[in-house]
């Protein structure tokens, strides 16, 4: 190869070890080297908002915009996202066909005190940004009350530490990737909890037409994982669902069949809507768009505004 490929990444910790994955997996599959591959930090909007609800300054793109930009530009040559922070609808020019094998997507709980939820106190505080978080530990234990916690892990944990929260919520992938798995107090199973559709996927992106590119992530893709995103994703694209809809999206397969257990809640989280389904895996996009009709059917499109 003659020239350096560039991966693009946030310049988070967490987001710089899926870069790192992402570089590992590409030289385990292909004939690249170490130092054919650079990483490049990109600063993205979603970094930059750190104290209010993404949903009140652009949505997921936050997250993305950015990076997707110097990709179109050609000042890298892959885009690393974590794919549950990537919009549905895929940017003109880009295409997401590769996911690395799926790390773990339950949801945990911290608690400085290692509690499990339903050892807390009366109407304790727990962090969330995600009302779809709300919603299902509400379903859980009604009296507690969620309040809005943004920023990386580190900032969220000594904000718990700081006795601004009794509890926090976040995903079980980001804690084992950034070895902190000492400070679970309580992980929830994804029939108790349904994570966000993707959670625990590193995808990656790039240009249309960039043939080499293109030909290096075919050889990285998992095949499983991106039938199970796929599947998700198409719940999400039929809902038409962003950063305040309250949906939970799981996909597995088993015995060559892919299974999507979902779940959507209206706008005030009173209402909870759930479908689960299954089909031959080569169908698994099919199924997500059907399971998404069912439940924008069955809510009768209460989770909008």
């Amino acid at each position: 190869m003659n020239k350096k490929i560039i991966i693009g990444s946030r310049g988070s910790e967490l987001a710089l070890i899926y870069a790192q994955i992402a570089k590992d997996r590409i030289i385990e599959n292909t004939t690249l080297k170490n130092e054919d591959i650079l990483i490049k930090k990109i600063t993205t909007k979603g970094d930059q908002f750190q104290d209010i609800r993404l949903s009140e300054v652009g949505g997921k793109g936050l997250f993305s915009t950015n990076i997707e930009k110097e990709l179109l530009d050609k000042k890298i040559d892959i885009a690393v996202h974590a794919l549950k922070d990537l919009p549905v609808i895929e940017t003109k020019g880009l295409i997401t066909n590769t996911f690395l094998e799926r790390n773990d997507p339950r949801e945990i709980m911290i608690t400085a005190n290692k509690k499990k939820l339903k050892d807390l106190k009366p109407n304790a505080i727990i962090g969330t940004s995600s009302f779809r978080r709300e919603f299902q530990i509400k379903k859980i234990r009604a009296d507690v009350s969620c309040k809005l916690i943004r920023g990386n892990v580190g900032t969220r944990i000594k904000k718990l530490n700081d006795g601004l929260y009794d509890a926090i919520i976040l995903s079980y992938a980001g804690i084992k990737s950034l070895k902190m798995d000492d400070k679970i107090s309580e992980i929830f199973s994804v029939e108790d909890v349904i994570p966000c559709a993707g959670q625990g996927i590193i995808s990656l992106q790039c240009r249309e037409g960039d043939d080499e590119t293109i030909s290096i992530l075919k050889k990285t893709n998992h095949n499983e994982t991106y039938q199970r995103a796929n599947a998700e994703r198409n719940v999400l694209k039929i809902l038409e669902g962003d950063c305040e809809t309250a949906v939970g999206v799981h996909a597995i397969v088993k015995d060559s069949k892919i299974i999507i257990e979902a779940e959507l809640f209206s706008l005030d989280g009173k209402q909870r809507f759930y479908e689960k389904n299954s089909c031959e895996i080569e169908k698994a996009e099919e199924l997500g768009k059907e399971v998404g009709q069912i439940l924008k059917t069955k809510s009768n499109n209460t989770y909008k505004k």
